[in-house]
């Protein structure tokens, strides 16, 4: 049995590539008692609310009409963010050399945040260069990777 944010994705690729989107990530959660069903964009230039409505319309429409969610949920659509999570093999080898925050699980040296840029990605292992080394995370070892912005 397909996942629902599997039938989630078939549903909304066609819907957000009609729209001159791509489709970053599908998510569905619980939080604080309610389920949130997420369907995260991105475009060049960045999203705006008109893609996010432009794709929420029909999307909800296939939603309906498919009915892969038995329970009621929150639904939206939002962009995938300019410090957006990382996590297929494509989302590393788009972003190699940018700059990047890594959390893991358990503190490494009494941490367990670590900034730097993206060095290489191979099977689920993270290396990143930070202040003048390159440090490799194993994949059991890292609960997120996602982009950082300095500003």
């Amino acid at each position: 049995m397909k996942k629902v944010t599997d039938i989630v994705r078939e549903l909304a690729l066609p819907i957000v590539e009609e729209n001159g989107c791509t489709l970053w990530d599908v998510e569905y959660v619980r939080e604080a008692g309610q389920w949130y069903l997420r369907v995260y964009i991105d475009k060049e230039g960045g999203v705006n609310i008109l893609d996010c409505e432009a794709i929420s319309r029909p999307l909800s429409d296939a939603l309906d009409e498919a009915d892969p969610i038995e329970t009621s949920y929150i639904f939206e659509v939002t962009s995938a963010g300019a410090e957006r999570p990382l996590k297929r093999p494509g989302d590393f080898e788009q972003f190699m050399g940018s700059p990047i925050v890594l959390k893991t699980y358990k503190p490494r040296d009494g941490r367990k945040e670590f900034s730097g840029d993206l060095t290489a990605y191979d099977n689920g292992a993270v290396e990143m260069k930070a202040g003048g080394q390159i440090l490799r995370f194993e994949k059991e070892e890292i609960a997120l990777v996602r982009l950082r912005c300095d500003f």
